[in-house]
């Protein structure tokens, strides 16, 4: 009988263990998860301030500070071409903003930004965002996907791809 009262406790004791084991266990795997959610969305935080920053300084019409906010080499598909900037130099030199603004454009604004993909050094995100005149009327949109990517420690948009979706409608003449 003493043997069987024996043998129980050492059941016991090994239960408890194997419930401590488990226990830690699962805290472990719990933690880990906790942080790689934290992990992304620091990295959804850092994209998105990014692309604030993008459209601040494409407002701004400053080539050298547009430039600050990319990653390079930078990628563009638009316009049925693939365009790629090596060099932040490169990208700068370029103004854009003189031919934009001889087409009517004087803003542009995000219509929305919807996160599709997160790593913990890569964001995707699908945009919609619209070109304004000076009389703030709608001009084109445009549907796009941005890859925001970490190197070095600093974010910035490695590539994006845009496709005009709409014009304004316009009253029909009589």
């Amino acid at each position: 009988m003493r043997n069987l009262f024996i043998q129980g406790t050492r059941m016991i004791k090994m239960r408890s263990k194997l419930f401590r084991l488990y226990c830690f266990l699962l805290l472990l795997v719990s933690s880990s998860n906790i942080a790689s959610v934290d992990v992304k969305e620091i990295a959804v935080n850092e994209s998105m301030n990014v692309l604030n920053s993008f459209m601040d300084t494409f407002n701004s019409r400053d080539m050298q500070s547009w430039s600050q906010t990319l990653n390079y080499p930078h990628v563009r598909l638009a316009g049925g071409k693939v365009t790629v900037w090596n060099t932040q130099e490169e990208y700068a030199a370029e103004d854009i903003f003189e031919r934009l603004a001889s087409t009517g454009w004087h803003r542009s604004e995000w219509l929305s930004r919807e996160v599709i993909l997160v790593s913990e050094d890569k964001v995707h995100i699908s945009t919609v965002f619209q070109r304004y005149d000076k009389d703030n009327k709608p001009m084109k949109k445009y549907q796009s996907l941005y890859i925001v990517t970490r190197q070095n420690g600093e974010w910035g948009v490695q590539a994006l791809s845009l496709i005009h979706i709409s014009e304004p409608t316009r009253p029909e003449r009589i």
